[in-house]
């Protein structure tokens, strides 16, 4: 799943109006952040696929232990929220948490079997939206609209910038899930984790500085 994270992010911010756009999308995408560090470094594997299935099968993810097990996500989530804590409080860092959670949830539903349990489990989860384009672009679609429609209502522009910046923002998640669920395969693993890092931040720089001219002035 991809703009189905986002989707959660922005609602998120109608229930935590004090932190930043950009927090609750490092949040809701901390494993995938997580996932090209690790495979830069060797840690976790994944396969480019020579003959997709569907264009939104590309890659076979081999070994993911340590950003997408269901362990792993449950102490990133509580080391997210706790590092929230402090800044803003108890009940936004409650929620940056769940929204940590919320990817492997949401990710058990889209892929197919290849989620694990924990490190070294053999067990491996996924119900296989990814295995029906119509259903996948429905139910992410669905989820990215309601969450950019309820994030628009709780944080209206302040000025032209912040007009500009959101639907700019996200006319670029639309341009880059299609390209990417329509476009050429990666040609390796590296491009792989060097393009999810560099998306990963301008997305998140991006919503950022739209979300600092969206709002009620302080």
């Amino acid at each position: 799943m991809f703009i189905g994270h986002f989707g959660l992010a922005f609602a998120a911010k109608g229930a935590a109006p004090r932190t930043s756009l950009g927090t609750t999308f490092v949040a809701a995408q901390l494993a995938d952040l997580l996932w090209p560090i690790f495979l830069l470094v060797g840690a976790e594997q994944v396969r480019i696929l020579s003959a997709r299935p569907n264009p939104l099968l590309t890659l076979d993810f081999v070994s993911y232990p340590w950003s997408h097990s269901l362990a792993a996500a449950v102490v990133w989530s509580v080391l997210f929220g706790l590092a929230c804590v402090r800044r803003f409080g108890r009940q936004p860092a409650l929620l940056m948490g769940a929204l940590v959670l919320s990817h492997w949830l949401l990710d058990a539903i889209a892929h197919r079997p290849d989620l694990p349990l924990w490190p070294g489990g053999a067990r491996r989860i996924g119900l296989g939206l990814w295995n029906s384009v119509p259903a996948t672009l429905l139910v992410e679609g669905a989820m990215f609209a309601a969450g950019v429609w309820l994030y628009a209502r709780a944080a209206p522009a302040r000025d032209r910038t912040g007009a500009l910046a959101f639907w700019g923002l996200v006319l670029f998640f639309l341009a880059a899930y299609l390209g990417d669920a329509f476009g050429p395969p990666p040609p390796n693993m590296t491009a792989v984790a060097v393009v999810g890092l560099i998306g990963a931040a301008i997305i998140v720089a991006l919503a950022a500085w739209a979300d600092r001219h969206r709002g009620a002035p302080a």
